[in-house]
């Protein structure tokens, strides 16, 4: 619960954790206190796009090592260790994801296979 401090110019001055004297209480997502920790929908569209290349930088990694062109082990040591945590975050984020093709029960079912030629 975030607490200010206003300075003489009605601005926010400082930002505090506990209540004490000369502060008021503002809500987390008040439009003023977003600001004043500088969180604008200005920067968080372009954290998005930072976020989306990052991706994309990565897939050209990948690229380039399955094409034999670099080795991972060309990279620095710690660009290795935050591509395979990376890799490894997106794994086990896929493995809970909603999988709505897996095989079930019902695929002898669904199999064509047992309907013979059609006419």
């Amino acid at each position: 619960m975030p607490h200010i401090r206003r300075g003489p110019d009605g601005q926010i001055d400082s930002l505090h954790r506990q209540p004490g004297a000369g502060t008021e209480f503002m809500a987390d997502g008040h439009p003023e206190l977003l600001a004043f920790i500088g969180h604008t929908p200005a920067n968080s569209d372009f954290g998005k796009l930072d976020a989306d290349f990052v991706r994309v930088i990565e897939d050209v990694i990948d690229t380039l090592i399955v094409r034999n062109i670099i080795n991972i082990t060309d990279l620095p040591g710690e660009a290795q260790a935050k591509l395979f945590a990376r890799k490894s975050f997106r794994e086990r984020t896929a493995r809970n994801s909603l999988r709505l093709f897996s095989d079930t029960q019902f695929g002898t079912v669904i199999d064509d296979t047992n309907f013979g030629e059609l006419p």
